[in-house]
């Protein structure tokens, strides 16, 4: 216990013989195959790493270090990984870099990265790629959405790209302005279209279209502007077996030449530009044109042939019924003819017995009327004399009560006259007595207030003008008092 005790280090002892240790064991550089799990470069060019190895079944992390690139040694290095593997160095990716193992006593274990194997990347996500187009094929679903019935007439596209890429401004104008005049609705939903969130955008942007599967025709997604170099996030297996499950044909214009990436392999159509997607929609549209062209012409001379045939079953049915129709017609006249001359056989013997029956009556009726005129005139004699001598009785009689009648109306007239001129004197005299001049004749007055004759004292207040009317003139006094008798008092 004393010996170890006597064996006691300072932190900054051992971790100097922990650096001298590594030193001795690793002399030189080392190749080491790690996964970026974190990176960021600062603002002086220096980039930072994560770098871990995982589990390849339950993608556990096994080990971690962290890596420095020293911005000298990265400026040389991005630009030849980058052009060799055709990626760019990003998070997720599997790398070989050489690097010599470092201890520091206050930082600790650290690699120095001094270069990166870009064939191995490149490897690795070949292999990456193979195992995902593999796991789609075990799966059953790399070619759902070709086999999508794509629309005779796509004309309602929902369209995956950013608002500002040049790719998206290239398929709105070649779209909008096609020389046919074809009209197109076309919805932008917004997503990234490069970098480690792109994928997950994109699938976002695709639940976001999902939710109007029944207006949407087609889905495109674009992409154009941006570097070749950031294309990883279309090799993503969530990307592609979302695509392949979406439930309206995707057409993919991501804008490069050389490959196809894995969302291009499982899209319905795969087109090499945005502007070329475009040119699919509205070649679709004007093959349908044609198509329905081509079946009006097939309609027009359907009907023509249709028309010729008739025409001609109706000129064999003339030159057949011609000779049966003429015949019939012969036999029908014939039988009309003879018809014909039957009654006119017919009419004249009715017309010859109709005639002396006609006769027969004549002079039946002329002697029948002779007897009834001589009656009527004998009766209208005897009526002639009984109203001669009824009427002059009758006016004699008249004449006596016309008589009586005038006698009667002169008498009444006259008792009535007397009657209405005795009224009238009386009437006059009534008016005399109530005429206001007389009234005033015998002492009276009329008091007036605001142009209206005083009836009551209530109408009146103390210091109101009031004018009275006597029989030869007018006065003003002033209410100075005003007292209201009593209905006793009165009495």
């Amino acid at each position: 216990m004393a010996s170890s005790m006597e064996n006691k280090l300072r932190l900054s002892e051992l971790n100097n013989r922990i650096k001298g240790v590594l030193q001795d064991a690793f002399p030189a550089t080392v190749w080491v195959i790690a996964e970026i799990s974190e990176m960021k470069v600062n603002r002086s060019g220096h980039c930072y790493l994560v770098l871990v190895e995982k589990d390849e079944d339950s993608d556990e992390i096994l080990a971690q270090a962290r890596g420095t690139i020293w911005s000298y040694t990265f400026r040389m290095l991005r630009p030849f990984f980058e052009t060799t593997a055709g990626r760019p160095l990003s998070e997720g990716m599997k790398v070989l870099v050489n690097a010599s193992v470092e201890f520091h006593p206050l930082y600790g274990f650290s690699l120095n990265i001094r270069d990166i194997d870009p064939t191995y990347t490149l490897g690795d996500m070949a292999r990456k790629r193979l195992e995902i187009i593999n796991r789609l094929k075990e799966e059953g679903i790399f070619e759902m959405n070709k086999d999508l019935e794509l629309p005779m007439v796509p004309q309602k596209v929902a369209v995956i790209s950013s608002s500002t890429a040049a790719g998206y401004q290239d398929f709105q104008n070649q779209l909008n302005n096609n020389a046919y005049g074809y009209r197109f609705y076309t919805h932008l939903f917004p997503a990234l279209m490069q970098g480690n969130q792109a994928s997950e955008s994109i699938i976002a942007a695709l639940e976001h279209i999902y939710l109007y599967e029944d207006f949407f025709d087609v889905v495109v997604i674009i992409r154009g502007g941006g570097s070749q170099l950031d294309l990883s996030c279309f090799d993503d297996y969530e990307l592609a077996f979302h695509i392949t499950q979406f439930p309206l044909p995707v057409l993919t214009g991501i804008g490069h030449e050389k490959d196809d990436t894995i969302s291009d392999m499982v899209a319905h159509t795969r087109m090499k530009t945005p502007t070329a997607v475009a040119e699919f929609l509205v070649a679709g549209v004007m093959q349908f044109e044609v198509h329905l062209d081509e079946l009006q012409q097939e309609f027009v001379n359907s009907v023509e042939d249709i028309l010729a045939e008739s025409r001609q079953r109706l000129d064999n049915a003339v030159k057949t019924l011609k000779p049966v129709v003429q015949q019939l017609l012969f036999n029908r006249q014939k039988k009309l003819s003879r018809y014909v001359w039957q009654m006119e056989s017919s009419v004249s013997e009715i017309l010859r017995s109709n005639e002396y029956r006609l006769s027969r009556k004549k002079d039946e009726i002329k002697e029948l009327s002779g007897r009834l005129i001589h009656d009527k005139r004998y009766r209208l004699d005897e009526y002639h004399h009984f109203i001669s001598r009824a009427s002059a009785h009758q006016l004699e009689e008249g004449k006596l009560r016309m008589n009586a009648l005038l006698e009667k109306l002169k008498r009444q007239s006259k008792s009535r006259f007397f009657a209405e001129r005795n009224h009238l004197l009386l009437a006059e005299k009534r008016r005399e007595l109530l005429d206001p001049l007389n009234i005033l004749k015998r002492g009276y007055s009329i008091t007036y207030h605001s142009g209206k004759a005083l009836k009551e004292i209530a109408q009146l207040q103390e210091g109101d003008e009031v004018r009275t009317m006597l029989v030869d003139g007018t006065f003003t006094s002033r209410v100075i008092e005003k007292t209201k008798e009593s209905k006793r008092n009165k009495s």
